[in-house]
């Protein structure tokens, strides 16, 4: 067991937990301590190490640049599923679709932002081209990111386990989707729309937008409330007036950003 080779003492899990929140914007709480425990364990017998002491002053020498990618991969959680909080994906094909074709603009940009393996922009891929055929004659574009390089590529693979796929509505498995050495796979449609990105919310963001909807999804519940507000207004500033952020259902802007109306479940406009 990773819990007998290796003991993580307070002051090292203090030190890891510094490093992610400055890094990564995530709080570590004493009940990941775990979690944290068992991911890294794997991390330190990779590199033969002897203790959780040698891994944080790896970290800290130039030469912990290379690792620190693979230790924000560690730490990171990248639970997903197709059409989880389906409610979303209903009002994106019941509301904000039909808004956007009785528009003027042909221009649509959508921002996945945490997207973990890609079940999130994939599903808003299938629910945009089952629309209307007018929606996939308009330009049409989906930027999904994440701060794990791991799970990025995956995403861009588009390949899932058939139980991982198994939240996907069958008449979109059926159009959108084939089987390839026992997997599901995304079909050419789908891809088109999609760009898959590594990107730390904490960092720069290169996109210069506007964007008409973010999905930013059970993805600011690990950050503490100072970081939450300035990524919410950082949302709010790269969001066209009038544009849509979807949020996870255990999140909440009361009390941290003032700039956007809440119009659903966990379904906000921003204001103009």
């Amino acid at each position: 067991m990773v819990q007998e080779q290796f003991a993580l003492e307070d002051n090292d899990f203090r030190k890891l937990s510094k490093l992610v929140m400055d890094t990564a914007g995530i709080v570590l709480s004493e009940r990941k301590r775990a979690f944290i425990h068992g991911r890294l364990g794997r991390r330190l017998r990779a590199l033969g190490l002897a203790d959780f002491s040698q891994y944080c002053r790896l970290l800290e020498t130039d030469d912990g640049d290379d690792e620190l990618r693979n230790f924000i991969n560690a730490v990171t959680t990248n639970h997903t599923s197709f059409f989880r909080e389906a409610h979303h994906f209903d009002f994106l094909s019941r509301v904000i679709i039909p808004e956007f074709l009785s528009g003027n603009t042909t221009r649509l940009r959508i921002w996945s932002a945490g997207c973990s393996t890609g079940e999130e922009p994939y599903s808003i891929a299938m629910t945009l081209a089952a629309g209307p055929t007018a929606l996939m004659e308009r330009d049409i574009k989906i930027l999904a990111t994440d701060l794990d390089t791991n799970v990025i590529a995956r995403g861009a693979e588009g390949a899932y386990e058939l139980e991982r796929a198994e939240g996907i509505p069958d008449a979109y498995r059926k159009r959108f989707t084939r089987l390839r050495d026992s997997k599901v796979v995304m079909n050419d449609e789908l891809c088109r729309l999609i760009t898959f990105v590594h990107l730390n919310l904490l960092g720069p963001w290169p996109m210069s937008g506007p964007f008409d909807i973010i999905f930013c999804r059970n993805v600011v519940i690990y950050f503490d409330k100072p970081t939450q507000r300035r990524l919410f207004d950082r949302y709010a500033d790269l969001l066209r007036p009038d544009g849509w952020l979807i949020a996870g259902h255990s999140e909440n802007l009361l009390g941290v950003c003032e700039r956007f109306d809440l119009v659903g479940r966990t379904i906000y406009r921003r204001r103009r």
